[in-house]
């Protein structure tokens, strides 16, 4: 028997008369998280990368504007190119739903690589502490997806299933909530075990190589159980999907980032 929820208004609440979305709080709710976080890493003498409030503060818009612009971006070009080729506009409609992590994940790679050569930090270094915070920023947009009725999951009989009442009558796998426990909590506590435990962070890029695969292996997995986006279906008649797809390339280039961090032990 599913578990039946009355939907959740996407709405959280309004600030004269402005709506205010549960979607844009888990978005603020993450940066402020790992913003937090983050600079409670480098108060540690051992952290790889030391900077100071205004290059934090620099960190944190150049992130957004990475995850915004690449996220919105990638959907566009990665989910469905045709129909903003055709309405060029709506790709600045944020609020109208459609972000891609793959994309978003480029985002930030551009704009920490710009903040590096402006600030001379190592890049790698800093986007070793962010592989150790980014899982919240993730467990909290999977949340927000839940919330939106946004990529659930394939018809299911499991005791879990769930049907959003008066929305539809189909049991469906919780994929966000999968998405939410595999892409964020396991993947939170593997990489502070392996940044707080080992000596990984010797080794520049190596949490992200390690970041790369585990988060590829967590979505594919949860891919198996999400329902294909309307507009693609599956890529293939065996069933893969874009988003496996994209992960598949991720995993090969974690992989390959981690056996070159190996091989180049910072001295």
């Amino acid at each position: 028997m599913a578990i039946i929820i009355n939907p959740i208004s996407p709405v959280a609440f309004s600030i004269a008369g402005v709506p205010v979305r549960w979607y844009a709080l888990a978005y603020i709710a993450g940066f402020v998280i790992g913003y937090w976080l983050l600079k409670k890493m480098m108060q540690s003498p051992k952290s790889p990368v030391q900077l100071n409030k205004k290059q934090m503060d620099d960190l944190l818009t150049y992130v957004i504007m990475g995850v915004v612009i690449g996220g919105r971006l990638g959907y566009a070009l990665f989910y469905n190119p045709l129909f903003f080729i055709m309405h060029p506009l709506e790709i600045f409609a944020v609020w109208h739903g459609g972000m891609s992590f793959h994309g978003g994940l480029v985002g930030v790679l551009i704009a920490i690589w710009l903040l590096a050569r402006k600030y001379k930090f190592r890049a790698w270094s800093m986007l070793d502490m962010m592989a150790v915070v980014a899982p919240i920023g993730l467990l909290c947009g999977r949340i927000a997806n839940f919330i939106n009725m946004e990529v659930m999951g394939r018809a299911s009989d499991v005791p879990w299933a769930v049907v959003f009442n008066g929305e539809t009558t189909i049991p469906r796998h919780p994929s966000p909530i999968y998405e939410a426990f595999g892409e964020g909590v396991l993947l939170l506590v593997l990489m502070a075990c392996l940044y707080r435990w080992t000596n990984i962070r010797r080794y520049p890029s190596a949490l992200c190589g390690v970041w790369g695969m585990a988060y590829a292996v967590a979505r594919i997995v949860c891919e198996q159980f999400r329902a294909p986006d309307a507009q693609i279906g599956f890529l293939t008649s065996w069933g893969l999907t874009m988003g496996s797809l994209l992960s598949a390339v991720m995993f090969v280039a974690g992989a390959i980032i981690f056996a070159v961090a190996l091989r180049k032990k910072e001295q």
